[in-house]
């Protein structure tokens, strides 16, 4: 594997990070230094200078983010709305807003758990995906919605308007995803991959796209875009993963149309089923009213 990919999957750090060790000098085979693209060989002595760990007491700097809207909030969980622009922690070589400098603005003390960056974050959205989301509050519920999303016991609902008419009209994508073999910033359908499935309906069909409510078995980076593409009917205004620039600039949009509309899951303090939904922010709402009235 490469030196970026393989390291990544061995130390659970991120391509970046790895890459920016590699650019340093801190990865040598062999006594040799080794670039981000080299390949790893088998029997070779790997040596990896390490970065100092963040000091566990450094508290992200609160923010105020526009448009973070509490849906909810007890003693356990908070469940906000995710505006566009906006990351959900902070990592390497992103300075924009995030969802937990956001909260920490709003009064709102995190779980503990979790990587420093991370405390109380248990999944995530793209920072050009808007919608709802949970974060842990509690110690208990962090274990427990960590737990719950990777069984696969949440059920995490998103609207997608992908460009054309899907055939058929309701179904399946099961299909392994894993980083693009050529494109580090891209994922893709690879053999290989880790498992990802998506079931996906169409709500409305409109001349140039379709409305479709998109159900997620798997939460991988990506996935909802990529196997849209993968199917030929890319998220409108997704030009990373093919979508037709022409169309999203008639419609007004700067990023892929992909709301993350409902998320439902057992209440980490008593068990009971709790179901959350978000509005369309306006920026979605209005291509969609342009293609209904083209």
């Amino acid at each position: 594997m490469r030196v970026d990919a393989g390291l990544s999957r061995m130390l659970g750090l991120s391509r970046t990070v790895v890459a920016g060790l590699a650019e340093d000098g801190q990865v040598l085979a062999d006594g040799r230094a080794l670039g981000k693209s080299d390949r790893l060989v088998g029997g070779s002595w790997l040596e990896v200078t390490l970065p100092a760990p963040s000091s566990p007491t450094s508290e992200e700097p609160a923010e105020a983010v526009d448009g973070l809207n509490r849906l909810y909030e007890d003693d356990d969980i908070v469940v906000v709305d995710k505006p566009v622009g906006v990351a959900v922690h902070p990592s390497p070589g992103w300075t924009g807003p995030t969802v937990t400098a956001g909260l920490a603005a709003l009064g709102v003390r995190l779980s503990t758990s979790g990587a420093a960056e991370r405390q109380g974050i248990v999944h995530r959205l793209d920072a050009g995906t808007t919608g709802v989301m949970v974060v842990a509050k509690s110690e208990h519920a962090y274990t427990a919605l960590k737990a719950a999303f990777r069984n696969r016991e949440v059920t995490k609902r998103y609207h997608a308007v992908v460009q054309g008419h899907p055939d058929p009209s309701r179904g399946t994508v099961d299909a392994p995803i894993d980083r693009h073999p050529k494109h580090d910033w891209r994922w893709a359908v690879v053999a290989g991959g880790k498992p990802s499935v998506t079931h996906y309906d169409t709500l409305e069909a409109f001349p140039a796209a379709s409305l479709l409510d998109v159900v997620l078995e798997t939460g991988r980076t990506h996935q909802i875009r990529v196997h849209m593409s993968a199917l030929r009917h890319p998220c409108v205004g997704d030009l990373t993963y093919g979508a037709d620039p022409a169309l999203a600039t008639r419609l007004g949009l700067t990023r892929q149309w992909l709301h993350a509309r409902q998320l439902a899951f057992a209440h980490p303090a008593d068990g009971r089923t709790v179901e959350f939904t978000s509005p369309y922010p306006a920026d979605l709402r209005h291509a969609l009213d342009a293609l209904a009235d083209p």
